[in-house]
């Protein structure tokens, strides 16, 4: 399989190398692996749905 850096996912989706780091580490990105302190991301993947709040709205939760 191969593979490609933060950076290369960064230009390829057109989203900031942190925002990419932040979707490895929550799991989102199917396939990726951590090779010592960094992110092997498959070539193929696809970018993540964008799941943060966009309306500015925020959704209560059951306890409040």
């Amino acid at each position: 399989m191969e593979y490609i850096t933060i950076s290369e996912a960064a230009g390829k989706w057109g989203i900031t190398s942190r925002r990419i780091q932040v979707l490895c580490s929550e799991g989102r990105i199917k396939g990726v692996a951590r090779l010592g302190r960094t992110w092997a991301i498959p070539k193929n993947a696809e970018k993540p749905i964008d799941a943060r709040i966009k309306s500015g709205k925020y959704v209560k939760s059951k306890e409040s």
